[in-house]
């Protein structure tokens, strides 16, 4: 399997990956990409809000530290990241814990010293209950307090704003109006309210910051899958250990039975059955045989192996498959462009509504202590955390979700494309077939003929030999004993056995399919006729994209009997013996009559029309240039997840307009209540809290979305 996630080397302009924890909300996103885009050498950078990463693409003499420099005069604190995608450590959420449990105790012994006060306490009595309270509080709130005010000080000192900015000014004015309170004997301290209200915002932000690590859950997992190392031979016959971050191309590692591949690589000793239910989500196990390529992740089952390594770290087929996991969080969808211009909004706005507020009850004739409260609950309950999550909480769950049902996203983006197609055009060999030949009737050949079959099979590398001795294999035959075995290219393989010239050659079969030739000396040959057979649930899938509203057709280049045979079995329209500029064509007529295309295809010359579709797909098998031109990419030999994708997409933008909806719904009802002076900032704290947390649950009910 190749899982190809970028152009050729020779082309690709380097990317560099970064990790930026001070991105707190979707006005970031803007303020990062926009302020890198503007810095010289720099092609693009997209933020990922749900993983806190930036990844920069840019010119080769535009160094890291560069790079760096530049988000720090942006106001962000960056560390730059190898390719392979990091696992998400959970160091942010239990530092939000702890904060969060120094609010909450404070929280609840303030309020123990408030309910006194509240009961009638007067005089003196009533003044040591707020000192006592102002001792817990302050240094409560000066740590607690520090995921904000660190945050809204860098933003500040750089110039700009965040959300961070508004809370920090509002947690800020309730304590020191308590203070004030407290220090002048007045009747009244907020120190309850402002220890609650750290807690409350601590909370939501602690809930968000677990849930995106469950949303990362598909990625960190995948990750965890690899083996940590491999034992690898050395010259002289020994073997040492090493770790999967030191395997190189061309080592030998011994794979003993029970065992995961750390690296990718080409079976050279051994036959055994492997587990690639991880990277195909195909449950049986497979036989493997020398020659065979064989993916870090999988497991070997039954005997030892010997693996020439052909690709370790960030080059194996599963940090491919993290990479394109994790690069659909980094979407720039027509959702996330709209939550971005809103985002880029808010803080002049929030900051012109409190102002607004505070003079407008000043004038009204309320005092500076109430005016300022109401003022600080404008600045806390208008927060644009729901708006900023719901575009990539949901994405990035539907990614997930994608995955485990063996669909790999390469962008948000491509959901929204694909829940909008109308239409679905399927190529044929390799698409809506295996595309690789199978030997049909084998039971028909004696056990010695099968013998003997697999022994000509085995050194060979032509497909039809390949396809026989996986069959035969898996059917536990033993091969024959044969001598002198050589392969004539164009002809075939020979050899000698019980003193008799024996053959595996071409052969001219009875209908248009491929075949060869089992001679044993002079006896009659035996042919053995190979078919490419359709996908196991290849009439269910397309009778579910019926019931979607996406009627499906069939575009070829293959010879017009065999599209035939298959258009006629599926009962889909067909049209054969097409170039790619014909395909291509086909694709813009299409879209020319207002239709939104699903293009699925594996070969070299399905790449144009991939390209040209409204969405495309492509098998894992596919070619690279397949594999680059589509959208998504899904695994094994089942078409259902063609279906499945389709599925998720549509049920991903019931949950983007429906998270859209509760953002908005919240301001419209929150902001108006705020300026009313209907909402104290502890109140504030908990409805943008909830808001959040809401937003977030009702995409994580996208989890199950694929079954």
């Amino acid at each position: 399997m190749t899982v190809a996630v970028s152009a050729g080397a020779a082309t690709a302009l380097p990317e560099t990956l970064f990790s930026v924890p001070g991105m707190r909300c979707a006005g970031c996103i803007s303020k990062l990409e926009t302020g890198l885009a503007a810095v010289p050498g720099v092609v693009a950078a997209r933020a990922n809000f749900t993983a806190k990463r930036v990844t920069v693409t840019h010119l080769p003499v535009l160094a890291v530290p560069e790079l760096t420099a530049a988000l720090a005069a942006l106001g962000f604190e960056a560390q730059p990241l190898g390719n392979a995608v990091p696992a998400s450590s959970g160091d942010e959420s239990r530092q939000l814990l702890r904060a969060m449990a120094v609010a909450g105790f404070a929280a609840m012994n303030v309020m123990l010293l408030s309910v006194s006060v509240w009961s009638g306490a007067t005089g003196a009595t009533r003044d040591l209950f707020h000192w006592l309270s102002a001792l817990i509080a302050l240094p409560a709130i000066a740590y607690a307090g520090q995921p904000f005010f660190r945050s809204a000080w860098m933003a500040v000192s750089h110039g700009r704003t965040n959300m961070d900015v508004p809370i920090s000014i509002g947690v800020t004015l309730a304590t020191a109006l308590s203070l004030y309170e407290t220090m002048t004997g007045g009747a009244h301290a907020y120190f309850d309210s402002a220890v609650m209200l750290l807690f409350f915002l601590l909370t939501g932000r602690w809930l968000d910051a677990v849930m995106r690590d469950r949303a990362r859950d598909g990625v960190t997992a995948l990750l965890r899958h690899a083996a940590a190392g491999a034992l690898v031979a050395v010259p002289g016959g020994a073997s040492i250990w090493m770790a999967a971050a030191d395997l190189r191309r061309g080592m030998t590692m011994l794979v003993a039975a029970g065992e995961r591949l750390a690296a990718d690589g080409e079976i050279i000793v051994g036959r055994s059955h492997v587990d690639r239910s991880l990277l195909t989500g195909e449950s049986a196990a497979v036989l493997a045989l020398p020659g065979d390529l064989a993916l870090a992740g999988t497991i070997n089952i039954d005997s030892p192996l010997q693996v020439r390594v052909t690709a370790a770290g960030a080059d194996t087929g599963i940090a491919d498959i993290a990479r394109l996991m994790d690069s659909a969080g980094q979407s720039r969808s027509r959702y996330v462009r709209i939550a971005d211009r809103a985002a880029r909004l808010y803080a002049p706005a929030v900051h012109a509504l409190a102002l607004l507020s505070l003079v407008g009850w000043l004038l009204a004739g309320a005092g500076w202590h109430q005016a300022l409260l109401i003022a600080a609950a404008v600045l806390i309950i208008t927060c644009p955390c729901a708006l900023g999550l719901a575009v990539p909480a949901a994405q990035i769950v539907a990614a997930g979700a994608l995955m485990r049902a063996g669909v790999l996203v390469k962008d948000g983006s491509a959901l929204e494309r694909l829940a909008e197609a109308d239409r679905v055009v399927f190529d044929k060999t390799g698409t809506l077939t295996l595309g690789h030949p199978q030997p049909l009737a084998l039971e028909r050949l004696s056990p010695q003929q099968q013998s003997l079959a697999l022994a000509l099979a085995e050194p060979s590398r032509h497909p039809l030999s390949n396809a026989l001795r996986h069959a035969l294999a898996s059917d536990g035959v033993v091969p024959a004993r044969i001598i002198d075995i050589a392969e004539l290219a164009g002809q075939g393989m020979f050899g000698r056995w019980e003193g008799k010239t024996v053959s595996l050659a071409r052969a001219e079969a009875a209908s248009d399919a491929p075949a060869c030739a089992l001679r044993i000396g002079d006896a009659a040959p035996a042919t053995i006729e190979f078919a490419d057979p359709l996908r196991p649930d290849c009439a269910a899938t397309v009778a579910e994209l019926s019931r979607l509203g996406l009627p499906a057709s069939i575009l070829s280049g293959d010879r017009p009997s065999a599209v035939a045979a298959v258009a006629q079995h599926l009962g889909l329209n067909a049209r054969a013996g097409l170039s790619p500029q014909d395909k291509l064509a086909a694709i813009g007529a299409l879209a020319a009559e207002g239709r939104r295309v699903l293009m699925v295809g594996d070969g070299l010359n399905d790449g144009p029309a991939l390209a040209a579709g409204h969405v495309a797909m492509a098998p894992a098998s596919a070619s690279d240039a397949s594999q680059n031109a589509a959208d998504a990419v899904f695994l094994g030999d089942s078409l259902a997840p063609v279906a499945t994708a389709v599925r998720v997409a549509r049920a991903t933008a019931r949950i983007v307009r429906q998270n859209f909806a509760m953002a908005i719904a919240y301001n419209v009802v929150a902001v108006p209540l705020a300026i009313a002076g209907q909402v104290t900032p502890l109140v504030a704290a908990l409805a943008m809290s909830g808001s959040s947390v809401i937003v977030v649950a009702n995409a994580l009910r996208l989890r199950g979305a694929s079954k």
